[in-house]
């Protein structure tokens, strides 16, 4: 069966989304937090199959120059079949935004480089747990 996006949140299993974060594997979620980050974010997106949430995907935007695209995520045995690639471009296509930047899992970069996105040279954050970012391999 095809692999359906949405942005309808009412029908979000926020458990069943941290358990996709958790198989994907982007560490473990509390579900309360998903809700509310997802829920706060201007885009959204969920990949269903049959009802079965697959993966998903949100941006913040300001509707006009910039968005950041957070928490794409897909289950693994979904990956590699374009539904990534799917939840992207729903994503940066419903921001409107004319420059797109993303947060990245360290090792996943070429994803985002084949979808032409580029590493920029300039880019900074402020983490409330530098040092834990830093094992991550988030921050030098």
């Amino acid at each position: 069966m095809a692999i359906l996006l949405s942005d309808d949140i009412t029908t979000v299993d926020w458990n069943h989304l941290a358990v996709v974060f958790e198989r994907a594997p982007l560490g473990k979620r509390d579900p309360v937090i998903l809700r509310e980050t997802f829920l706060n974010s201007g885009v959204r997106c969920f990949a269903l199959e049959n009802g079965s949430l697959v993966g998903a995907g949100r941006a913040i935007t300001d509707w006009v120059n910039y968005a950041v695209i957070l928490d794409v995520v897909v289950l693994p045995e979904y990956q590699g079949q374009g539904t990534g690639k799917r939840i992207m471009k729903f994503l940066a296509e419903r921001s409107k935004a004319k420059h797109v930047l993303l947060h990245s899992v360290p090792g996943k970069e070429r994803f985002y480089e084949k979808l032409g996105y580029r590493r920029m040279k300039t880019a900074m954050g402020l983490f409330a747990d530098p040092e834990t970012k830093r094992q991550q391999g988030y921050i030098e």
